[in-house]
Parts: C-alpha cells; structure tokens; sequence
C-alpha cells in the first residue's frame, strides 16, 4: 500500500531533527503495530512473499495452519511449505498461472491434516524503489470437506434403501419357490435307488446352498439399509461382549485363535439396544477371525474415557492396504471369498445410530484394530465450556474422517 505519509517523512528526513524524528518513527511503529493486530485477529491465514518468494511476514491463522514460525521462517522459500505451485512463473507474473491459482484447494499433512482453500494474489511494483512479490490467503475448509463427504456418503445410502425394497421383492419370492420345490426334490430322491441318487443328490445339495447363500445376502442387504431405531436400555458393554464371544468360542478353537481380553469390571453402563450391539460385536469378531487364516491372536479391551466407553478389536492377520481401507465401507465391496460386502456398512450404521464413533487402524502383514466409541450413559447430556463448542466438534470430525 502507498502511504503518502510515508513518502512524505521521506523527503523531509534531511530537515527533521532529532525529537521531529523519533516522534515520526514512533508513530510509523504504532501503525505497523496496529496493522499486525488486525492480521492477527483474521482467521484466515496471510503470507507475504518477496519477489523471489521468501516468507516476509505470516499471520498467526498462517502459521498455525502451515507449520510456519516468525520470525524464524522469514526468508524461507514458500516451496518448502506448499511444493504443488510452479512458484517461478508464479512470481513472473505469469498471466496463465495466476488465472490457474485464482481459488484452489490443497491438503496438508504437516503440522495436522486439513483442507485449505488457497486464494493467491499478485503485489506488482508500486514504484522504482519497491518490488514485486504475493500475497496468499488461506483459508482452513476441513470442516466443509467433512460435510460434503458426508452428505455425498448419505445420498449414496439413500440410493442404496430405495433399492433394497425392490431387490427383496423381486428376489425374495423366487427365492422361496426355489427352496421348496428343491426340498421337494430332495424327498423324491430319497426314494430313488442309491445308484440313481449319487450324482443328483450332490447336483441338489450344491442348489440349496447357493439359495441359502442368496437368501442370506439379501438378509444383510436389509439388515444394512433398512432403518431400525434402536430400542436402548441401560446395559453393561463388557456382558455383551462376554457373550458374543461366549457364542464364537466353538469357531475360535477351531480356527486355532487364541483370544486376550481386558474388560474392567467397573466400566460405566451405555444405553444400547443390546440386539444390536451384539450384531456389530459378531460382524467386528468374524472380520477378525478370517482374516487370521492360519490361527492368530484376537484381543478385545474396553476403557473409559471422559465421553465414552472405547472397545478396541484387534486381530493379527493381514491388514489393509491404504487402497482398501478408503473403501472398507463401500456396499458390496469385499476382499474375502463369499462375502457380501455389508458387514462393515452394518457396524457403521449401528455405531452411528446409538451416537458413536468408529476408528480404523491397519497396516498389511501387521493386522487391524477397529475401535468403537459408545457416550457413556452418565456423560449423555453434559454442559461444554464456553468456547469449547468447536472443539469438541473438530474432536468428532476427526474420528470421522478416520473411519
């Protein structure tokens, strides 16, 4: 910005004296110091580049959200911060490159993980004495990117119910017609010559397992899509997890899985529809055991935390690849043989109607860990903080944005 007062104490530097002088330059620090507070109010982030692209000066909203530090990061090339920009065309002026730049998006890693909107704009010379450079505004869009990959995850559920009232209609009763001519059949054979039966009977039982099979995708279809408020009661998470596996034991010996829990005892009481919660638990444990194919260790710990009552699956078997688990919730898709694909959209589902949160760690050869976050029952209503609003959203945004 031209500052005639600036231009002014210029040309009279020669004629001020020594109290004119230390006057004139008091005020000039009021007013850089003025400046400074209002950028340091904005939210937005603000980065001042020189013509070469060296960092002159960054906001606090700009350090925070790139990691930056004053004055230790002044005259460090903005390249180390944001590498995806062509900055020497940038600061050439480049007419197509600024076009290019006029409003995009990025995504940082460093020093957290965000979304920013990234607007740039050209400083050219005022005059002979100064020199070109840029200004950058950012702006933190995390939150926004959350939304609109959770309104896009909604709609594709909506699409997905809408279409599981015509699969059951259109497959369900065919499927029953199925079955009980082929029970019919089975009765016929019986009465058949053993010599007759041998090739028939196998030809039949393959038949009715492959309808069974049909009819239990179309069961997790609707299990899946079809909304089902829970009837909640108080309950104990660590009985309910006692017998879901009480109930896999038998599988477990046979697959060879030792399995190590640690449930307090004292763990606080949810609110949860125990039908379903045992659901998700039975959906999380068989994930778990299949992927451990020649025997492992299943370990299954619950702990409070000031919200919630955090039960941690985790298993030894082969993990997921970065690729797999950007998909772990897509309908249909699935790495095992014979599998639907709508476990994990079921556990989503119930954790999300109770109220909780769900998290996933996994690296291949190394295994998996799904965390489920139910609220405690005596933390379901409590009064924040003022000013802690956000927080406690960003808090839950992140959890997310993890699952």
């Amino acid at each position: 910005m031209k500052d005639k007062f600036f231009d002014r104490l210029v040309d009279r530097l020669g004629k001020l004296d020594a109290d004119s002088l230390q006057s004139q330059f008091l005020r000039l620090a009021q007013e850089k110091g003025f400046l400074e507070a209002v950028f340091d109010s904005m939210q937005e982030g603000l980065v001042i580049l020189d013509r070469r692209g060296r960092i002159e000066y960054a906001n606090r909203a700009a350090q925070r959200l790139l990691g930056l530090s004053m004055p230790e990061s002044q005259g460090i090339h903005i390249r180390r911060f944001l590498r995806e920009v062509d900055w020497e065309k940038i600061l050439e002026l480049d007419a197509t490159e600024w076009e290019r730049l006029v409003n995009r998006e990025i995504e940082v890693n460093y020093p957290e993980h965000r979304f920013l909107s990234f607007y740039l704009m050209p400083v050219p010379k005022v005059d002979a004495r100064s020199s070109s450079g840029a200004v950058i505004i950012l702006r933190d869009v995390t939150r926004e990117r959350l939304n609109e990959a959770q309104s896009i995850e909604s709609e594709r559920f909506r699409a997905v119910t809408l279409l599981a009232a015509g699969v059951a209609h259109e497959i369900g009763n065919p499927l029953n017609s199925l079955r009980i001519h082929l029970e019919l059949m089975r009765r016929t054979l019986a009465n058949l010559p053993a010599d007759a039966q041998a090739g028939l009977r196998e030809s039949l039982e393959v038949c009715l397992q492959e309808v069974e099979r049909l009819d239990r995708i179309i069961s997790e279809f609707l299990q899946a899509v079809r909304p089902v408020k829970p009837r909640v009661e108080s309950a104990s998470l660590r009985d309910i997890v006692m017998e879901t596996i009480t109930f896999l034991r038998p599988e477990l010996a046979d697959r060879q899985i030792l399995i190590e829990t640690d449930l307090p005892d004292d763990l606080p009481t949810v609110r949860v529809d125990r039908q379903q919660i045992r659901q998700m638990l039975f959906n999380l444990l068989k994930n778990a055991m299949e992927a451990m194919e020649t025997g492992g260790v299943l370990r299954v710990s619950a702990a409070a935390t000031d919200r919630f009552v955090r039960l941690a699956i985790r298993d030894t078997g082969r993990g997921m690849s970065s690729e797999e688990m950007g998909r772990v919730f897509e309908p249909y898709y699935t790495t095992k043989p014979g599998g639907t694909g709508l476990g994990m959209m079921i556990v989503q589902r119930i954790v999300r109607d109770h109220g909780g949160e769900l998290e996933i760690h996994s690296e291949p050869g190394r295994g998996t860990c799904v965390t489920v976050f139910l609220p405690r029952e005596d933390q379901l209503v409590r009064m924040l903080p003022p000013g802690d609003e956000s927080s406690a959203a960003t808090s839950a945004a992140k959890r997310a944005t993890t699952t």
